[in-house]
């Protein structure tokens, strides 16, 4: 039975403004076969993102020398509620691209981690409504016109949607437009962003679903690419921590194994297919501009 993967590189992201290590800074998990084909698991707590990029680059780099393909799975959404890049007025035929690479053009993350999130979702707030909406959420030095500290309103009839199609299945998953707080994803989506579209120029990546479809996906289907690129929600997987283990790390390693063991049973493929009941208009909005969670 042929795998689909090599390796399983999970990423628990951060939006820290400083370097940080420990509780809610980078962890990177990979599980990959041993010298005598076992899988093993090997931890990096990773103190600032121009670091952690630089890690996935030289992991990345390995495997492709080695022949091997991996599975990488970030922990931020990858996609927006439908409708972001045309109420932007972005160009561009894929509104996830178009989106990518709009804030990638914005963010301006420095090596020490000093960023300009809240600066980037007020400009964007500024577009989208001339008001402080529906990006929220930042520190109240940090507060502007146009970003405040607490929510301005709930979502309306005529308003971009709060929450993406997986956020609903998912279940307690937060919406990206909350981008501060604890369990808020929003601004590691702004600054993550970035580094994932750099990793997939550099790397023969495609990233799931917008460039492989929405399906079952098997070998063929990644022919031509090194390294498939996900987002993955650590919290839907059970957590069972060893003796001394962080969090962190525990849920990188779980999302990891939870993986490899599906590939180990060729039911891997399967999980990147949409869930049964899915609308055609849904799933068309899913592959071409909000994204899945795996294993959602």
């Amino acid at each position: 039975m042929k795998r689909l993967f090599n390796a399983y590189v999970m990423v628990d992201w951060s939006g820290a403004s400083k370097p940080t290590t420990g509780a809610d800074s980078i962890w990177i998990g990979v599980v990959k076969r041993d010298v005598r084909f076992r899988l093993a698991f090997e931890a990096f707590n990773i103190a600032t993102r121009a670091e952690a990029e630089k890690k996935l680059a030289t992991l990345l780099g390995d495997f492709k020398r080695r022949g091997e393909k991996a599975l990488l799975g970030f922990d931020f959404p990858l996609g927006y509620p439908r409708g972001l890049a045309p109420a932007l007025k972005l160009p561009g035929e894929a509104p996830w691209l178009a989106v990518w690479t709009e804030i990638d053009r914005l963010v301006k993350d420095r090596p020490d981690n000093t960023n300009n999130r809240f600066s980037v979702a007020a400009n964007l707030n500024r577009r989208l409504t001339e008001s402080p909406f529906p990006f929220w959420g930042c520190p109240p030095k940090d507060a502007q016109t146009t970003l405040l500290a607490t929510r301005a309103r709930p979502h309306g009839d005529g308003d971009l949607p709060e929450f993406r199609h997986t956020e609903i299945a998912a279940k307690g998953a937060s919406s990206v437009w909350k981008v501060y707080y604890p369990g808020s994803v929003g601004g590691q989506a702004i600054l993550g962003i970035p580094a994932v579209k750099r990793l997939r120029a550099a790397h023969a990546a495609k990233v799931w679903p917008f460039e492989t479809g929405w399906k079952a996906l098997e070998a063929h289907d990644l022919e031509g690419a090194d390294v498939l690129i996900a987002e993955i929600y650590p919290s839907i997987f059970p957590l069972a921590p060893q003796p001394g283990e962080p969090k962190d790390q525990a849920q990188v390693r779980a999302a990891a194994e939870h993986f490899a063991r599906l590939d180990e049973t060729g039911r891997l493929g399967e999980v990147f297919a949409p869930p049964k009941g899915v609308s055609d208009r849904a799933a068309s909005e899913v592959e071409r501009e909000e994204g899945w969670i795996l294993g959602a």
